[in-house]
C-alpha cells in the first residue's frame, strides 16, 4: 500500500465553502500518468493539482477528471497554499516549473498568495451565432479568442443574469468567458463555462485572468485591478499586468486532509 498525502483547498476564497476547490497531492516521485488521472478521477474536482519537489523547486501539473491540462490558476494557489502551510517553507515566494507555460511562481504577503502567469493576448472575432445562442442573447459588445472564447457584455448584471445553455456549447470545442465592468469596488466582473467538462461552470478561473487582466487594463487605462468571479460561490482576485505575465492574488483555506491510499 503506498499513501500520498491529500488536500483539499478552497483558492480564492477567505472562508470555506467559497472560492473553487481543488485537491492537491505531494510526490515523491511521479506516478505513471494513467494512474495520475484515475486519482483525479477519483477526487472528482475540477482539477487535481500533482506536485514534486526538485532542487530548484517544485514541478506542478494539473489533471482535471478527463485529462492533463496546460494551465490552472486555482489548483496552483491550492497548491502554493499548502506548501506555506504544511512543508514550512521558508521563503515569500515559491517556483514552479511546469510542461506547458513555463516557470509560474507564487509569492506569498500575509494572507494574499499572488500567482506570476503569463498574459495573453486575445483577438478579435466575430460572434458566432452558436455562441450568443448558448449563452441566450442575441448581441455583446464584442467577442475576442485566446484559448477561450471572450465574451464582452455590457453590464454586471447582464452577466449575473447568464443562463448558459452548456451542453450545447460542446460543439464550440472551447470554453467560454464572459465579462463586463465591474461595480462598486470591482474593476470587472466574469463567469467562466467549460463545456464537456465536469464541472459546467467554474467558480473561480485564475487561468482566465491572463486574457482578462491584459484586455480591461487596456480598456480601463490602468494596470492594477480588482476583479470579482460573480459564479454562486465567487471570489475575488487582486490583479495587476506587468509587462508580458499578470499578477493575480487571492486567498486560500484548508478544507480537508488525508491520505490517499494506493494499493
Amino acid at each position: 500500500m503506498q499513501p500520498v498525502d491529500f488536500y483539499m483547498v478552497d483558492a480564492f476564497a477567505d472562508t470555506t465553502f467559497g472560492g473553487n476547490a481543488a485537491a492537491v497531492c505531494p510526490l515523491t516521485e511521479w506516478l505513471p500518468d494513467s494512474i495520475l488521472l484515475k486519482m483525479a478521477k477519483q477526487h472528482n474536482q475540477s482539477e487535481t493539482a500533482f506536485f514534486v519537489t526538485t532542487d530548484e523547486g517544485f514541478e506542478l501539473r494539473w489533471f482535471t477528471t478527463q485529462g492533463e491540462i496546460n494551465l490552472c490558476g486555482h489548483a496552483t494557489l491550492a497548491a502554493a497554499h499548502v506548501i506555506f502551510e504544511y512543508f514550512d517553507y521558508p521563503e515569500a515566494t515559491i517556483h514552479f516549473s511546469t510542461r506547458f507555460v513555463g516557470p509560474l511562481s507564487v509569492t506569498r504577503n500575509g494572507e494574499w498568495l499572488t500567482l506570476d502567469f503569463p498574459a495573453w493576448d486575445t483577438e478579435p472575432v466575430m460572434p458566432l451565432p452558436l455562441l450568443l445562442e448558448t449563452l441566450g442573447i442575441s448581441e455583446c459588445k464584442e467577442v475576442r479568442v485566446a484559448r477561450d472564447y471572450m465574451v464582452v457584455l455590457e453590464t454586471q448584471q447582464q452577466v449575473e443574469a447568464i443562463r448558459a445553455d452548456i451542453n450545447a456549447m460542446i460543439p464550440l470545442e472551447k470554453m467560454v468567458c464572459i465579462t463586463a465592468p465591474g461595480e462598486g469596488e470591482y474593476d470587472f466582473v466574469s463567469r467562466f463555462f467549460c463545456p464537456g467538462e465536469a464541472v459546467p461552470e467554474d467558480p473561480v478561473t485564475g487561468s482566465a485572468h491572463s486574457m482578462l487582466i491584459p484586455y480591461w487594463a487596456e480598456k480601463l487605462g490602468k494596470t492594477q485591478l480588482f476583479a470579482r468571479q460573480v459564479s454562486e460561490r465567487g471570489g475575488d482576485l487582486r490583479c495587476q499586468l506587468s509587462g508580458d505575465r499578470v499578477l493575480i492574488g487571492g486567498k486560500a483555506v484548508t478544507y480537508l486532509i488525508g491520505k490517499v491510499l494506493l494499493r
